[in-house]
């Protein structure tokens, strides 16, 4: 095959090869692989079946176009303005506090845990302690918008120690005049930019992993992080300061190009928002300082984001524009969908616990 840009003096290059080349140039713009050679797994096939949305939650796109959405561009003083909160939430000492909880586990010690986060808003939750091996690494874990009752126990590590804060004003930290209700809790002081609930969640994870560090402190060094929904949005926000995280997962990350996601229908907390946009629309400007997407800019740690084909709650070019944003090492699983049941959902959350003690062994 002559090289795309050889010169043949007196020789015309036949149309079919034109024809070849602008075909594979048409193809790579529309679908970038990963950087730095790391694995893609997704589902072999997308075929959920009949749904009861009003719309369709793919939103028309295919792998291809979600992997070719561009993230936004940062508002001038972002990075600034979360590494002035990162170095005020250093300064805070949690206090941890731990009780023996009533759960049981056969690889793991439960423990209640107390902590204090910023302006002293007292942050509820679990700490798992491994009993069959040392503990090697420390994770903190960030839960969804439904809240979290209950530790997880599929866990990528059985020889780790694991934190399970739950946001402020959600299940064990729930505190007036903070609604428990995600339709309410998004909203916030969603007017405020200094002020929003959101700031205070990031802060909270900052706190929880000083709290671990106090806690475990064999851990530093080999800290991770496993958020999903809320907790993925919240967790990009925080990793792209604290450096104190070693490696990351994102899974179905919410508060992703809030540009777009502003204009997509949906449902849940994300609906909630945009009908208070509508009424007040200056609130976009809030929201540009809250873009999981333009966070993820700034990520340096490997992240592995589990971002869906199918979500009618957090949109799929909102989370891949997450994975899309990311400038270091960066590996991509692509769930059949977020946010809903379907068939086969056991066997893919399975292959993707498998992914992650892989990705998670060299932590």
């Amino acid at each position: 095959m002559p090289a795309v840009n050889a010169v043949h003096t007196g020789r015309t290059a036949p149309s079919a090869f034109h024809l070849w080349l602008r075909a594979r140039r048409v193809a790579a713009r529309r679908f970038r692989p990963p950087r730095n050679g790391l694995a893609v797994c997704w589902p072999p096939a997308l075929d959920l079946g009949p749904h009861d949305y009003p719309f369709d939650p793919t939103y028309g796109y295919d792998l291809r176009r979600l992997c070719c959405v561009e993230p936004p561009l940062p508002p001038a003083g972002f990075l600034e303005f979360w590494q002035q909160r990162y170095r005020d939430a250093l300064c805070v000492d949690p206090q941890p506090r731990l009780k023996p909880s009533l759960l049981r586990h056969a690889k793991f010690c439960v423990f209640d845990v107390e902590y204090s986060s910023s302006e002293g808003f007292p942050i509820g939750g679990w700490l798992l302690w491994p009993t069959t091996e040392r503990p090697r690494q420390g994770f903190v874990v960030g839960h969804g918008y439904g809240g979290i009752e209950s530790p997880s126990f599929d866990l990528p590590s059985t020889a780790a120690v694991y934190l399970f804060p739950c946001f402020r004003g959600i299940s064990r930290s729930r505190r007036w005049p903070i609604s428990d209700d995600p339709n309410y809790h998004v909203l916030h002081d969603i007017h405020l930019r200094d002020r929003y609930i959101i700031a205070g969640c990031v802060e909270d994870l900052w706190t929880g992993v000083s709290a671990l560090l106090q806690l475990a402190p064999q851990t530093e060094g080999h800290l991770g992080y496993l958020g999903s929904s809320l907790g993925g949005g919240v967790g990009a926000l925080a990793l792209a300061c604290d450096e104190r995280i070693g490696r990351a997962h994102l899974k179905v990350p919410t508060f992703g190009n809030q540009a777009l996601r502003l204009t997509l229908p949906t449902v849940g907390s994300a609906a909630a928002v945009q009908d208070f946009a509508r009424q007040h629309p200056e609130v976009a400007q809030t929201l540009t300082w809250y873009d999981a997407a333009t966070a993820a800019r700034f990520i340096r740690q490997p992240t592995l984001v589990a971002a869906a084909l199918f979500d009618p709650a957090v949109a799929p070019p909102g989370q891949f524009s997450v994975y899309n944003a990311l400038p270091g090492a960066r590996q991509l699983f692509v769930l059949s969908a977020g946010h809903s049941a379907y068939a086969g959902q056991g066997h893919e959350e399975k292959r993707l616990l498998a992914a992650l003690r892989s990705f998670f062994a060299t932590l």
